[in-house]
């Protein structure tokens, strides 16, 4: 469920006030850093969210920028103390997408793409744990076993009675041919789309091979978007070193309107159903 004090959003909501202070200061990210004998990567980074901000940071900034309101120094100065709250994913240790996963916890909906894989929220334990496995072969027992309870808890999200994410997932038909796990896996994790597909929340859609080439060709990705409208959507590109977000309107346009073209272009929803089911079937033999 998503927490009022979500330190990832709060970065987030942190980093835009302190970006309008500086446009309306009239100044760029490179003066700023030259004002404060810092890096103009570090200015940056905290005004997009990507790096936890101190208090000392934000009266630093409000000081350059001339901020003589000292209520709204301090509301920035208290919203700096929250961001720096863990989340409930801090405590499995070291996450590599630990900021998407502060992005998804507080999201409203999530519409994403993946053309290889059943997507995560949507996946069995057993399914998970072949795949994590499969596609990072050294990674050691501990460390694949807490990525499958961090993806495990994420889903609390799509089961939640209360605040329920809005998933709606598009899928490359090769995600139901791929046989991660032994057949057994697959059938049950088929099976499990399907009924997850039954939920007023959960729309799943499956774009098949005689489709030919479409927009998703372009490799997977994902479009959150939260429910305080100060929050802008993101655009998630999922990397193999780094990750990728994009919150640029022109950009999260740019994707919205090619994941549009996927929706069209997939079975629609019952019929992907059945498809996903009569694929089910063929893995169990």
């Amino acid at each position: 469920m998503a927490s009022s004090v979500n330190p990832t959003v709060r970065r987030r909501r942190l980093g835009q006030e302190l970006r309008r202070l500086r446009e309306l200061k009239g100044m760029t990210a490179e003066q700023v850093a030259e004002r404060l004998l810092v890096s103009q990567s570090k200015i940056s980074r905290l005004e997009n969210g990507r790096r936890s901000i101190s208090q000392r940071d934000v009266r630093d900034l409000c000081g350059v920028y001339e901020v003589e309101d000292h209520r709204i120094v301090d509301s920035l100065m208290q919203m700096a103390k929250d961001s720096r709250q863990q989340g409930w994913w801090h405590s499995f240790g070291d996450i590599p997408y630990s900021v998407y996963i502060g992005l998804e916890t507080d999201a409203a909906s999530l519409r994403a793409y993946d053309p290889q894989v059943v997507p995560g929220l949507l996946q069995t334990r057993p399914y998970a744990e072949a795949l994590i496995q499969g596609a990072i072969p050294e990674i050691s027992p501990a460390d694949a076993e807490k990525r499958v309870q961090v993806r495990m808890r994420r889903q609390d999200r799509v089961s939640s009675p209360e605040n329920p994410l809005r998933l709606w997932t598009v899928m490359d038909e090769a995600a139901l041919h791929r046989a991660v796990g032994t057949p057994e896996i697959m059938r049950e994790q088929l099976e499990h789309l399907v009924r997850m597909s039954e939920l007023p929340h959960v729309t799943v859609q499956v774009i098949p091979f005689t489709m030919g080439a479409h927009p998703g060709l372009n490799g997977q990705y994902a479009i959150l978007e939260f429910p305080d409208a100060t929050d802008s959507s993101v655009v998630y590109i999922e990397g193999v070193t780094s990750d990728l977000y994009l919150e640029k309107s022109n950009d999260v346009q740019k994707y919205s309107v090619m994941y549009e073209h996927l929706r069209a272009q997939a079975l629609d929803p019952e019929k992907s159903r059945e498809y996903i089911a009569e694929m089910a079937g063929k893995h169990g033999g």
